[in-house]
């Protein structure tokens, strides 16, 4: 990229929430074109900063420069179900700010360009994104299209987490009243005019909830309702039509929800460091992050001495598999190729940050890049 091109593209995204926003796609650079393929794979490349596209066989296809103000860190890439648009979430002092990223053109557009917008999920069809906006001033929950437009969804100001129907525009939604108040799960039809009520739980956060590929199930990570900021979770599933009740305080003995609201734990997952469970294409397994020293104190309040792996646990018989045995540094959220055969994850070791891949099979483990790097994404198109 030229130093002059890289001027104005610095430009564009240091002005991303001052407003002070030109028209963009004469500023965005070309990406070399990329392989035909029904997926591809991308990781972002700290050094020499680019957006790298990997074939199905994990050989390098095309680079996208992208770079982000120094004051701005990149907190995440979120791929859509289908198509070949990236959602980026950076993180900057005056708030987080999502974009879109064609990576076929490496076009970018900015959905929101006057607010804050933090990511939510994408529309099951890849056509929108849910983002929570305005979060200081007057916080709501607003759809945002990748073809321009926007409209505002009727659910309430505390949801923080949203998931997909897959095959369908019914989407779940999570909130909390506060801390000590726990969490409520909800089925949203018709855009949010129809609720329901899922699960509720006064004890903890109902966190990263997913459906199931086939939209039976879904799964969640408990996160104790307590000011310590990083802990032991749990990972549970429950039906995704729900009890056809409405859960009380009186359901929740011992901690535990009651059988009428049809919860099952699986397994015991790290909790609070933002990492989510993901099911298997075939939605008969789910890969989580667990964290391997729960009885460290220091690990309670710094991410900075997890130790934690990925894990596997098949739904219906509960058997679990250990992914990964790092003895030093922790794995994070683990994501799915799309034919099931392979995970793919950060690794984090003395402070550096890696892309590693793992063959579910035969457990061999290998890192794709040599350099520092992030965010692996898988693109269906």
């Amino acid at each position: 990229m030229s130093c002059k091109l890289f001027t104005l593209y610095y430009f564009l995204l240091a002005c991303l929430l001052t407003s002070c926003l030109p028209d963009i796609e004469e500023f965005i650079p070309t990406p070399v074109p990329s392989t035909s393929s029904q997926s591809v794979f991308f990781i972002y490349r700290l050094e020499l900063p680019a957006f790298v596209g990997f074939s199905e066989d994990f050989q390098i296809t095309q680079e996208i420069p992208f770079s982000y103000p120094v004051s701005c860190g990149l907190y995440n890439t979120f791929p859509a179900p289908i198509g070949r648009i990236m959602a980026i979430e950076l993180s900057c002092p005056n708030g987080q700010s999502v974009l879109f990223l064609d990576t076929e053109t490496g076009t970018i557009t900015l959905p929101f360009t006057n607010t804050d917008s933090h990511f939510l999920a994408w529309q099951s069809d890849g056509l929108a994104v849910y983002s929570k906006v305005d979060s200081l001033s007057k916080p709501r929950i607003v759809r945002a299209y990748v073809k321009g437009g926007q409209d505002a969804l009727p659910i309430p100001e505390f949801t923080y987490d949203l998931s997909a129907k897959p095959d369908s525009r019914d989407f779940t939604y999570t909130l909390s009243r506060g801390l000590g108040f726990g969490s409520e799960l909800y089925l949203a039809k018709d855009d949010g005019r129809e609720t329901q009520l899922l699960y509720a739980d006064p004890f903890n956060y109902i966190s990263f909830a997913r459906f199931s590929p086939d939209g039976k199930q879904i799964a969640f990570i408990k996160i104790p309702d307590t000011p310590t900021p990083f802990t032991v979770g749990e990972l549970w599933v429950i039906p995704s039509t729900g009890s056809g009740q409405s859960p009380s305080t009186t359901d929740f003995a011992n901690d535990a929800p009651s059988s009428a609201q049809g919860g099952r734990y699986l397994a015991n997952a790290d909790a609070g460091h933002g990492y989510a469970a993901n099911w298997s294409p075939d939605g008969k397994k789910i890969a989580f992050v667990k964290r391997e020293n729960p009885e460290d104190e220091n690990a309670n309040q710094s991410s900075e001495t997890l130790l934690s792996n990925i894990y596997v646990i098949d739904v219906e018989s509960g058997v679990l598999t250990q992914i990964t045995n790092f003895t030093e540094g922790h794995a994070e959220t683990p994501y799915w190729s799309p034919d099931g055969n392979t995970l793919t994850f950060n690794v984090v070791i003395n402070g550096r940050m890696t892309v590693s891949i793992a063959d579910v099979e035969s457990g061999e483990i290998r890192s794709l890049v040599t350099e520092s790097a992030c965010c692996p994404a898988w693109m269906r198109k």
